[in-house]
C-alpha cells in the first residue's frame, strides 16, 4: 500500500504533482462547516481517504474518492451526506468555473459568489453562440442584475443525491456531457425561460428564482430540462385516443414518435379500436384487434429512446368491456408471444360505476366489440349505465354478433391478481373523472395519463396536454422544532408565483404535434401538486395513518386549492379566461368540492369522504364564474426525481424505509431517514441504536428501547394502514379538480384485501391508482458493516479481487454509491456494502425502484 509521501496526483494538464494532504485537510473541513463535529469528521475523512490513493490518481478521481468515502459515512450520521454534497458541487464549480486555488482553497462564501456574478453572463451568452439556449435570454435579460441576485450559499439546501439527480438529468450539458452551468445558474435559466412572455422578464424570473432556489416548488421534469433552452418542450403529459381507422392507427404512431422525443409522457387509449375478428368491410377481412397495434407502439418507445438514456414513457388505457380485454390483461405477462406483449409500455384499465356496481351485486359482466357498441366511449355516469344495459339486453336478444358474458368478480379478481404479479393494469374510474370533471364542456375524459394524475378530454382533432410543478411542503415549515408549523402566508405565495409560472409555459412551449399545440393554448390545464407531506408528517409527529394525518393533507390541498384558483382568477383578469371557458363548469361558479354532491347523485350512494371546509368558497364561487385563466388547476404527480432534488418524500407517499439503498439512474445512494435521526439525537438515542437500526434493515419496529410514539410516527409504507392511503388520496381529491398519482403497499398478498381496498377507494371518490409494491417482491440483504483490516490487507497482497473493494474497520462504511459524476478508475476502492435493498431491475437494467419510476421522466 502506498503512503500519501509516495503518492503523485495527475492534474489536468498532463502534470504530475505531489499528493498535499493540506489541501485536501482544508477542502474537507471547508465541506464540514458548520456541522457538529466539523473538526472530527474532517480528520476521520482525510485518513480513510490516504487508504484509497494510489499513485498517479487524477485530480477528479482524487475529488470522486473524498466524496465516496463521505457517503461511506452517512449511516453514521446523515451530516456526511452534507459533506458529499457539497463537494460535489464543489466539482461542478471546478468544471464550470475551472480550477481556481482561491475558490479551492479557502472556499470563502464571497469568493463563490464573486465566481457566480462574474461567470453567469458569460455561461449564458456561451449556450446562446452554441445553439444550446434561446437567443431571448441573452437579449431579453438584464443579465448583470440577474447575476447578482444569485444566492450560491442555497447549494446547500440539497442533499448528495439531489446534485447528483440533478447533475445527471437537469443541469445543461455540452459535448462529453460536461457540465455547463452550476446549480444557482440552472434554477435562474429555468427562471429566464419561463419568463419569456412577461412585460418585465427579468423581474419575473428573479421571483421565479427566488422561489425554486429556496426549493419551495419545482417544476416537474420536461420543464427542468428544456426551459430556456433552444427546443423549449416544457409540457410534460399527453392524453390521446386512437380512433377505429387506419389512417388514425398510424397518425398515433407517428405522434407518439414526436411526443417521445421531446420527452413528453404518453397516455393513450385503445378502447375504440375494434376487437380482433371483427370485420373490415373495405376489403372483406377481419382485423387483428388492438394488440398488435400496442406491440407497435411499445416497440416505437423502445426506438425513440428519450435524449438517449432511456426509453419512452407511456401508459395504454382500455375499458374493461372491450371484448379483447382478456389479451390486454396478459400484455405486461412475461411469458407468451412476445408479439402480443409491452416490454415497455404501462397499462391501465378504465373502470365504471357500472362494473363496480355489479361486483358488488356478483352480477355478469359483458364484452362488447367496440364496433357494435361504438357510443360506450362518449358516455359515463348514469348515461353508460343506462346505454350498456340496452346492449346487454340485445346482446341476450341475439341482436348482437360478438359478446362475452363473464361473471363481474371474477374479471375483477383476474384484474386484481394480474396486478398483483405484474404491477400491472393500475386501476382508474372513469365516472368519478368525468362527473366531477369541471372541464366537461369540451368533451368526454377517456383516460389518464402515464403517472395517472391528469384528467383531460381528447377526441381525434385534440391531444390533451398538462404543464405540471410541485409544491414542496418541507420548505414552509416554521417555528423551533416541537412548535412547528405551516407558513400559510408563505405557502399562498409560493402557490401564486408557481401558478403564474405553469400559466406562462403554455404560451412559451413548442409542440411538434399540432393537436396538442392547440389543445394546450385553448385549454391552458396546468397541475400544481404537492410533495414531501411524509416529511412534514414526521417533523410533526403525526403518523400516516392517523386522524391528524387525514386532517393535515385535507387542511394543506383545500388551502392549495382556493389560492391556485383564485391566482387564475387573477391572471383571467390580467390575461383574459382560457378559450374553452364558456360553458364549463367553472362558468357556472362551481368549483372542486361542489362536483362530490354531483357524483352522489349520479351514483345514487354516498361518496365516504369527511366534508369540512375551512376557506370562504362561496367568496371563489363568484370569481370563477366570471373567469378562469386555466381549464384545470391541480393535479398530484408522483415526483419521485424532482423529490431527489427537493430533498424531501415524494408526493403523498409513505417512507419506503428509514435506512435504505437506493437504486437509480444516477447511481445507488444510502438513503437514511435525517427527521428519524434528529428525533433519536434529541432523545439521546441514535449512538445507542443506530447499529441496531442497521441491522433491522431500517424497521424501527425491530429496535427495542423505542418510545411507542416514535414508532407510530415512523412506520414505513409496508407498515402503515393500506386503508391510510386511501383515506389521504381521498380527503385530498375532494380539493382537486384533476387526480393524485397514489401509489398504494401492501404486505401480503391476499387477494380478499386488495379487493375490499380497491373497493374502498371506489367508494371513497378517489379517481385513480397507481402502482400497487407488494412486500413479497422488495427483499433486503443484510451484509457486513464492518471489514477486519488484517482480513483487507490479506485480501490485497494476494491480488484477489473484493467487488467494490474493502476498508479497515476502523472506517466502517456503508452502501456501495456509483456516481456518474466523475468516473472513478478500475483499481479505486470505494465503499463496501451494510446494507443493500435488492429491488426489482427490468430488462434494460433500469432499477424499479418504489419511489423513483424512471419510466416517467416528464411528471416525476
Amino acid at each position: 500500500m502506498s503512503t500519501p509521501t509516495d503518492i503523485r496526483v495527475l492534474k489536468r494538464d498532463g502534470s504530475l504533482t505531489p499528493y498535499d494532504g493540506a489541501e485536501v485537510a482544508t477542502s474537507i473541513a471547508d465541506a464540514a462547516r458548520g456541522l457538529d463535529d466539523a473538526v472530527t469528521q474532517a480528520v476521520q475523512l482525510r485518513s480513510e481517504v490516504e487508504i484509497t490513493l494510489f499513485d498517479g490518481i487524477s485530480t477528479s478521481q482524487l475529488d470522486e474518492a473524498v466524496i465516496q468515502v463521505a457517503l461511506g459515512n452517512v449511516k453514521d450520521d446523515p451530516a456526511f451526506d452534507t459533506i458529499a454534497a457539497r463537494l460535489l458541487t464543489k466539482h461542478l464549480y471546478k468544471q464550470v468555473f475551472g480550477d481556481t486555488h482561491d475558490l479551492f482553497g479557502d472556499g470563502a462564501p464571497e469568493t463563490v459568489r464573486a465566481l457566480h456574478v462574474e461567470h453567469f453572463p458569460g455561461c449564458i451568452e456561451r449556450g446562446v453562440a452554441s445553439g444550446l439556449l434561446d437567443t431571448r435570454l441573452a437579449e431579453m435579460f438584464d443579465l448583470p442584475a440577474l447575476a447578482s441576485a444569485l444566492r450560491p450559499e442555497r447549494d446547500d439546501l440539497l442533499r448528495y443525491i439531489g446534485v447528483q439527480t440533478m447533475r445527471n438529468r437537469y443541469l445543461l450539458q455540452g459535448e462529453g456531457r460536461q457540465v455547463l452551468e452550476v446549480p444557482q445558474f440552472f434554477w435562474m435559466r429555468v427562471a429566464m425561460g419561463l419568463s419569456l412572455n412577461e412585460i418585465d422578464p427579468t423581474a419575473t424570473a428573479l421571483g421565479f428564482y427566488e422561489a425554486m432556489s429556496r426549493l419551495r416548488y419545482l417544476a416537474a421534469g420536461s420543464t427542468l430540462v428544456n426551459a430556456g433552452t433552444a427546443y423549449a418542450q416544457l409540457s410534460n403529459c399527453f392524453v390521446m385516443q386512437m380512433e377505429d381507422d387506419i389512417e388514425h392507427i398510424a397518425k398515433s404512431v407517428r405522434d407518439v414518435m414526436w411526443l417521445t422525443k421531446g420527452t413528453g409522457g404518453i397516455g393513450l387509449s385503445v378502447s375504440k379500436l375494434r376487437s380482433e375478428g371483427s370485420p373490415i368491410r373495405s376489403n372483406n377481412t377481419t382485423s387483428t384487434g388492438p394488440i398488435p397495434f400496442m406491440h407497435t407502439i411499445d416497440s416505437t418507445l423502445r426506438a425513440v429512446s428519450r435524449g438517449g438514456k432511456k426509453f419512452g414513457a407511456l401508459c395504454f388505457y382500455m375499458e374493461n368491456w372491450h371484448l379483447d380485454f382478456p389479451q390486454f390483461l396478459d400484455l405486461r405477462q412475461n411469458s407468451g408471444d412476445p408479439y402480443r406483449r409491452t416490454r415497455t409500455a404501462n397499462t391501465a384499465v378504465w373502470i365504471s360505476d357500472e362494473f363496480m356496481a355489479r361486483v358488488a351485486a356478483d352480477d355478469y359482466w359483458y364484452l362488447f366489440d367496440p364496433l357494435e357498441v361504438d357510443d360506450l366511449t362518449e358516455l359515463y355516469g348514469a348515461e353508460f349505465s343506462a346505454r350498456y344495459r340496452e346492449y346487454v339486453a340485445m346482446a341476450e336478444a341475439g341482436e348482437l354478433r360478438r359478446f362475452v358474458k363473464v361473471k363481474a368478480r371474477e374479471q375483477y379478481t383476474s384484474i386484481l391478481v394480474t396486478l398483483q404479479t405484474t404491477s400491472h393494469p393500475w386501476l382508474t374510474w372513469k365516472d368519478a373523472i368525468n362527473t366531477r370533471a369541471l372541464n366537461d364542456n369540451t368533451g368526454t375524459i377517456h383516460l389518464s395519463n402515464l403517472c395517472t394524475e391528469i384528467c383531460l378530454p381528447q377526441d381525434r382533432d385534440s391531444i390533451a396536454v398538462c404543464n405540471l410543478a410541485s409544491v414542496n411542503l418541507s420548505r414552509h415549515l416554521i417555528g423551533d422544532e416541537g412548535a412547528l408549523g405551516i407558513d400559510w402566508d408563505g405557502l399562498a405565495d409560493t402557490v401564486r408565483t408557481a401558478v403564474r409560472q405553469l400559466d406562462n409555459l403554455v404560451d412559451i412551449t413548442i409542440s411538434s404535434v399540432y393537436e396538442a399545440e392547440t389543445a394546450n393554448r385553448d385549454n391552458r390545464a396546468v397541475g400544481l401538486g404537492v410533495m414531501g407531506f411524509t416529511d412534514i408528517l414526521e417533523r410533526l409527529g403525526h403518523p400516516y395513518d392517523s386522524e391528524e394525518s387525514y386532517a393535515l393533507i385535507d387542511q394543506i390541498t383545500e388551502f392549495v386549492s382556493w389560492h391556485a384558483i383564485d391566482a387564475s382568477c387573477d391572471l383571467a383578469a390580467e390575461r383574459g379566461a382560457y378559450p374553452n371557458f364558456q360553458g364549463s363548469g367553472w362558468s357556472k361558479g362551481l368549483v372542486p368540492i361542489d362536483t362530490l354532491d354531483r357524483l352522489e347523485r349520479d351514483r345514487g350512494i354516498s361518496v365516504d369522504v369527511d366534508r369540512t371546509v375551512r376557506l370562504d368558497w362561496d367568496h371563489l364561487r363568484a370569481r370563477v364564474a366570471g373567469g378562469v385563466r386555466n381549464a384545470t388547476l391541480m393535479a398530484v404527480a408522483p415526483t419521485a426525481s424532482i423529490g431527489l432534488v427537493a430533498g424531501t418524500t415524494p408526493g403523498l407517499d409513505p417512507q419506503f424505509s428509514q435506512i435504505f439503498s437506493r437504486a437509480t439512474s444516477s447511481g445507488k445512494f444510502l438513503e437514511v431517514n435525517r427527521n428519524l435521526v434528529a428525533d433519536l439525537k434529541r432523545l439521546g438515542l441514535w449512538e445507542a441504536k443506530r447499529g441496531d437500526l442497521l441491522r433491522a434493515q431500517g424497521d424501527l419496529a425491530k429496535v427495542d428501547g423505542i418510545p411507542e410514539e416514535l414508532r407510530r410516527t415512523y412506520r414505513t409504507s409496508f407498515q402503515v394502514d393500506p386503508a391510510s392511503f386511501l383515506h389521504v388520496a381521498a380527503r385530498a381529491q375532494k380539493w382537486i379538480d384533476q387526480a393524485i398519482s397514489r401509489n398504494i403497499y401492501l404486505a401480503d398478498r391476499n387477494v380478499s384485501t386488495m379487493v375490499d381496498l380497491y373497493q374502498l377507494a371506489w367508494r371513497m371518490g378517489v379517481k385513480t391508482t397507481y402502482y400497487l409494491h407488494m412486500m413479497p417482491r422488495h427483499t433486503a440483504e443484510q451484509s457486513t458493516v464492518a471489514v477486519n483490516k488484517s482480513a483487507d490487507l490479506a485480501g490485497a497482497s494476494s491480488g484477489r479481487r473484493r467487488g467494490f473493494g474493502s476498508r479497515p474497520a476502523a472506517a466502517t462504511v456503508a452502501a456501495p454509491v456509483a456516481s456518474a459524476a466523475v468516473a472513478a478508475p478500475a483499481l479505486l476502492p470505494v465503499v463496501g456494502s451494510a446494507i443493500t435493498l435488492e429491488v426489482e431491475v427490468d430488462e434494460t437494467g433500469c432499477p424499479v425502484d418504489p419511489q423513483e419510476r424512471l419510466q416517467c421522466e416528464s411528471c416525476q
